[in-house]
């Protein structure tokens, strides 16, 4: 397990997803990923914001079940337009259905994040949110960037850190790392709120 050397405590990362991890590594450089076992389904009537927040401290409290004096990171993200959520497509049909639906619209991304100290179990939490604004997008251009992408594990069917930052007019947001899945900002901060030194 990892260790921050000025406080001698494990930095866990509550996910296996490989986006979250390569964002991680620009404030820390070695630390455990834990796979979290969560039911991610929506519940009925919950805003976009909540999900992603419940799912965020669900996340990092399943990672720190059993570990002791470790910083254990939880972050969800949740896609929604007009009140749909834009869930991972997880097949090419599903991400054709999102990007047409998405075409010359804006969908809103709330990236939450939690951070639980296991030393004394207390929360840290932010929500962070980000508006994209889509062109209009013809089909060749939504089947070509399919092809060339395939971007099937990623909420809103598209990598803005790829080619999918073609499919844009512009986006709104305070931090540009929480789109790709983990609100780094943010995420120093808090981390900086439990002692560790940053940068």
């Amino acid at each position: 397990m990892s260790i921050d050397r000025e406080r001698a405590i494990a930095i866990v990362l509550g996910s296996t997803s490989r986006y979250r991890a390569e964002l991680l590594r620009r404030l820390i450089p070695d630390f455990e990923q834990r796979a979290p076992d969560t039911d991610e389904a929506a519940r009925p009537g919950e805003a976009a914001s909540a999900r992603a927040l419940r799912l965020a401290m669900a996340k990092a409290q399943a990672a720190a079940a059993g570990v002791q004096n470790a910083l254990v990171i939880g972050s969800d993200q949740v896609a929604e337009l007009d009140g749909l959520a834009l869930d991972k497509p997880g097949s090419v049909e599903n991400a054709r259905r999102q990007l047409t639906l998405s075409s010359g619209r804006t969908v809103q991304f709330h990236t939450a994040l939690c951070v639980i100290d296991t030393r004394d179990s207390r929360r840290h939490t932010h929500v962070d949110l980000t508006c994209v604004h889509f062109r209009q997008l013809s089909q060749a251009e939504i089947e070509r960037y399919l092809e060339r992408e395939r971007p099937l594990d990623c909420a809103g069917s598209f990598k803005c850190e790829g080619l999918g930052i073609s499919l844009f007019e512009r986006i709104d947001n305070h931090d540009p790392s929480a789109l790709i899945g983990l609100p780094l900002i943010a995420l120093a901060r808090l981390l900086r709120e439990c002692a560790v030194a940053l940068p």
